[in-house]
């Protein structure tokens, strides 16, 4: 699925904001995003605000709880998880209350991020029981739905979903620690991993008409495998690609070439010491280009630019100030100043 309902020039953000209230990040996200604005996640309210705690709030038949390890399956819903569905319930009342775009993205944790996130009643990770990844996945799809059929009929736009795989590349390394801390569970196999992401981005796709957004922030994401399962979308931190190995460089030129669009992570998710400037924020974006053999203008359709993170740790003059030139980056895609 290449076809878009993003304009040429739009840009977007991660997900998460600064601060704990929702209406007012629904403000500056719908204000400094106007074309692409995403449903703001406010991690700083504690538990259940989280990547986990969130899409653990669209579990249906499923429930968790908190432990001093983290999250924990539940036999029924208590506080902790009950607390996750009011905080996304706010999260939606406040972006409608805001409304006023044709579109918007939505944010989750992917199915092997949340299974290595979750733990079993005994401590294992949910990661580690391949029935118990199975059911965690269909659940969360069954209340994907339900959440995008509500996002639909509140804002009346189209809905984006993006799923977020930090931990992909641990699950595929083998580089998670069991709960003694003294091995590590063992590695997903490439096919499997790629299987069911082939699975959630497929039903995901049939919920809202639009390609699918999977976003890995890793230094080395695993390109070909997000491909190859039917991302419509690679987000990635464009600054961390200098060095790459030609193996990756030739996944994204691949991907990049078959339509698949990029989110590129461009400007600074943490306010840097010196502000750079808009050119230099958009070299990652140009040298890419370049070093993959397209031509520039590729940039103002087959990619979107957006911060390199999420802005829980930023300050909120710099997330004001970094949407805004996340917005400016995409016009210049469109439009390239002279010199460029």
């Amino acid at each position: 699925m290449s076809e878009h309902v993003w304009p040429p020039g739009a840009a977007t953000a991660v997900g998460s904001m600064p601060g704990t209230d929702p209406a007012e990040a629904a403000s500056v996200v719908f204000g400094e995003l106007p074309d692409f604005p995403h449903l703001p996640e406010l991690p700083a309210r504690g538990v259940g605000a989280d990547l986990i705690g969130r899409t653990a709030a669209m579990l249906v038949d499923l429930a968790i709880e908190v432990v001093p390890s983290g999250y924990r399956v539940a036999a029924r819903p208590g506080r902790d998880h009950r607390r996750a569905v009011d905080l996304l319930r706010w999260d939606l009342d406040a972006v409608t209350e805001t409304g006023g775009a044709p579109l918007i993205k939505t944010q989750l944790a992917g199915p092997w991020t949340l299974a290595a996130g979750i733990e079993l009643p005994r401590g294992h990770r949910v990661l580690t029981d391949r029935g118990a990844v199975r059911e965690f996945t269909e659940s969360v799809l069954e209340g994907l739905a339900a959440h995008v059929g509500e996002l639909k009929a509140r804002t009346g736009a189209e809905v984006v979903v993006q799923f977020d795989e930090p931990t992909l590349p641990d699950v595929l390394a083998g580089a998670l620690p069991t709960p003694s801390g003294y091995g590590n569970v063992p590695a997903v196999p490439e096919p499997e991993a790629r299987d069911l992401l082939g699975r959630v981005i497929e039903r995901a796709g049939e919920l809202t008409g639009q390609p699918v957004v999977v976003h890995c922030c890793a230094a080395r994401p695993p390109v070909g495998l997000l491909h190859a399962a039917g991302a419509g979308a690679l987000a990635i931190d464009a600054t961390l690609l200098a060095g790459a190995p030609a193996t990756l460089l030739d996944e994204l030129g691949e991907a990049w070439d078959s339509g698949t669009v990029l989110f590129l992570g461009l400007v600074p998710a943490l306010e840097p010491a010196r502000r750079p400037s808009l050119r230099e924020l958009a070299q990652p974006a140009l040298a890419l280009a370049d070093r993959l053999g397209f031509a520039r203008s590729t940039l103002a359709d087959r990619a979107v630019p957006t911060p390199t993170c999420g802005f829980a740790g930023a300050s909120a003059d710099w997330t004001r100030r970094a949407l805004k030139l996340t917005t400016d980056l995409g016009k210049a895609f469109v439009e390239p100043p002279e010199g460029w």
